[in-house]
């Protein structure tokens, strides 16, 4: 048996292994049992399972990495798209002219400065604008 140095991950590991064994022999000293989701990389290419040790040299480094399983789709792919004619019309409502010119700027202030006093009087946090808890 011949013993060389991998670097496995940035991390030196002293392999006791023949040069003619394979990847899945490495896997299987490293873990202590085959992996089928382990893939071995060396210079950034992939390096698959029955490949020899014999054809890395002494001190090259070696990454692995587990891969996760999944890619599958969740849901029924016949009912996508079907939201739209579902959900039922509602006609648009009629809603009041905005109020421009100075008539904005008089509730702007009233709205920052008056609402604010009282609400600093009481102690309590400012409501939002879309808040809803006058109206109830």
């Amino acid at each position: 048996m011949d013993e060389f140095d991998l670097m496995i991950q940035e991390r030196l590991a002293a392999v006791r292994l023949k040069k003619t064994e394979t990847i899945n022999d490495l896997i299987k000293q490293i873990f202590g049992k085959e992996f089928h989701r382990i893939s071995i990389w060396h210079e950034g290419r992939y390096v698959p399972g029955t490949t020899l040790l014999g054809q890395f040299a002494p001190s090259k480094q070696v990454e692995y990495m587990v891969s996760l399983p999944g890619g599958k789709v969740h849901g029924s792919l016949a009912r996508a798209g079907k939201v739209r004619g579902q959900t039922p019309k509602v006609e648009k409502k009629d809603k009041p002219k905005r109020k421009t010119g100075r008539a904005k700027r008089r509730l702007q202030f009233n709205k920052r400065f008056t609402a604010q006093t009282t609400a600093t009087a009481k102690q309590q946090r400012r409501r939002g604008p879309n808040s809803q808890t006058a109206q109830r």
